[in-house]
């Protein structure tokens, strides 16, 4: 761990709990700019903390009970969710960030195994999405005129008044432990029906630290806020990492619009960027030089970044993408490069490409061997085990599936990968994506990869494959690939997969490919591949379908 510390320097731990570090930031830029989005809201830090001490009232007063633990929440990165999320967590209730993206089905499964009875969302939200929701919606915009004299004095006493440690005291924040639930995450459901990963106060405590342990985050740095509160990575450091910390955020609803983020990046004097390689090829497409030129920490999640992506982005403006790691269950950082702009040390160790670096200190990593579940030593490849403080407590009301997934305190991610001799990890594949046919192991992202390099991306740099296996009676199992409108023959596709150097087990048959209008995707921008799984059995219902 020696070598971690130097590059990533000393811990600075978050004073005190989550809420009164928050309180205590909003308080440093009272009557400066804290936060502003798209929509055109612009809110100092008194106003922000004001705004959600006012709410907190009102929704005290007209909708929530007392022992109304847990609040689901709807709505996209904007000022409008920051209030709303901070609100709710100065009342001391759990947050619930509700997956949009998903279909109704998959969002009420989140719904009834949480327990909400309220989703505090906006009609311009629902406007724009077809969903039926089994629960009460609770729409900002009929709070406009709500707020009482009263709830505007207390709001303002509490604000430009009280020291922050008064105003936490009386919220009843200075007893609230690390081990308190701080809010559900609901896995992305590509995979599965959704699980609700139970974060705690001290989860989130320990990965905001190791944030700033990686990128040193100081008063002159503007975040960019674009992945959804949905998402793991953008509740912890877009929406909890600007409360906690004195740095400004600027947010936009969606991701793929590229010219947007772009627009707002450059406008606000953007310093930290967090994407997925999905949303970079869109922004390197449709975004000029000058909208990412005050950049200097551009960090990718939630899949692998080709080494293409990342060099094609650094052409054009100047900074190269780096990868982190983490997981919905680990809040959600586990490992991540160092930018050589803010390396502590030799910045020519700060990084290294292909990797998804070294775990954030205090964070143990192992590999086990999928067949044997021993230690693989090192050189091999093996399913990571995680154990640290940023480990969920479980998932909620599956203790069975907590027991499986939190072995001996090690969280078991299911995601296989090597550890070099310096600690960098090396992702290769999820054990879930892979394909054991014929008694071999095939890793469905490999081909993934390289029919992307034979077919492009779609102008908006989304996919137009994705590859799932399914059931085959005579090998065990088949490869299928799901596809958006080709340009060439599957017959060419199927040469070029042979000419780069595949396998021939790794060559999908030509009867299976499927096309469809459009890939699904989910709002963090991953393939929904619990969608494209359905697709391919529906196709392929009997095995013996050749």
């Amino acid at each position: 761990m020696q070598a971690v510390k130097l590059i990533m320097g000393e811990r600075r731990a978050v004073p005190a709990s989550l809420v009164e570090a928050a309180i205590r930031n909003c308080k440093r830029r009272l009557r400066s700019e804290k936060l502003r989005d798209s929509l055109g809201t612009n809110l100092t830090g008194g106003e922000l903390l004001a705004r959600a001490l006012v709410l907190r009232r009102i929704l005290r007063r007209q909708t929530l009970s007392p022992d109304e633990q847990r609040v689901g929440i709807l709505l996209p990165p904007s000022v409008a969710a920051v209030v709303t999320n901070l609100a709710l967590t100065l009342d001391k209730r759990v947050t619930v960030n509700l997956n949009y993206s998903l279909m109704s089905e998959l969002l009420n499964s989140s719904i009834r195994q949480s327990g909400v009875k309220h989703v505090v969302t906006s009609r311009r939200v629902l406007d724009r999405l077809s969903l039926d929701l089994d629960a009460e919606l609770v729409f900002l915009e009929d709070f406009r005129d709500a707020a009482h004299w009263l709830d505007k004095m207390l709001g303002g006493l509490m604000t430009y008044v009280l020291p922050a440690r008064a105003v936490a005291r009386a919220l009843g924040a200075d007893d609230v432990a690390d081990d308190d639930v701080l809010c559900i995450m609901f896995t992305s459901g590509t995979t599965g029906d959704p699980k609700g990963a139970v974060l705690t106060h001290g989860n989130l405590k320990f990965n905001l630290d190791s944030v700033d342990a990686i990128i040193r985050l100081d008063a002159h740095d503007v975040l960019i806020g674009v992945l959804p509160f949905f998402h793991s990575f953008g509740y912890s450091i877009t929406l909890w990492g600007p409360l906690v910390f004195d740095v400004r955020v600027a947010y936009h609803f969606n991701p793929l619009e590229a010219q947007s983020v772009g627009a707002l990046t450059r406008e606000a004097g953007g310093t930290i960027l967090l994407a997925t390689p999905i949303f970079l090829r869109a922004y390197e497409r449709r975004c000029d030089p000058k909208d990412f030129s005050t950049l200097e920490v551009l960090i990718t999640g939630a899949e692998r970044l080709p080494p293409s992506v990342a060099d094609a982005f650094e052409a054009k403006f100047g900074i190269r993408p780096i990868e982190g790691y983490g997981t919905t269950e680990t809040s959600p950082l586990i490992s991540a490069n160092v930018p050589a702009s803010r390396a502590v040390g030799d910045p020519a160790l700060s990084a290294r490409e292909g990797s998804v670096g070294k775990p954030v200190p205090g964070v143990r990593v192992k590999l086990v061997d999928v067949e044997t579940g021993k230690n693989v030593p090192e050189g091999g490849q093996g399913v990571v085990h995680v154990a640290g403080p940023n480990v969920m407590a479980g998932y909620l009301d599956r203790p069975a599936e907590t027991r499986f997934a939190i072995q001996d305190g090690w969280f078991v991610t299911g995601d296989i990968c090597t550890i070099d001799g310096e600690g960098s990890i090396t992702i290769v594949g999820r054990a879930s994506r892979f394909a054991k046919i014929a008694g071999e192991m095939v890793p469905l992202v490999r081909i993934e990869e390289a029919l992307a390099d034979v077919v492009g991306f779609d102008d908006s740099g989304a996919p137009r494959v994705a590859v799932v296996a399914i059931e085959d009676a005579a090998r065990g199992e088949r490869l299928v690939v799901v596809h958006t409108r080709l340009d060439r023959p599957v017959e060419e596709i199927r040469r070029k997969l042979g000419m780069s150097g595949l396998p021939n087990l790794y060559l999908p048959g030509p009867e299976s490919f499927i096309e469809v209008d459009e890939l699904p995707m989910v709002g963090s921008g991953k393939v929904d591949l619990a969608r494209v799984n359905a697709i391919a059995r529906e196709r392929f219902q009997d095995p013996h379908t050749p």
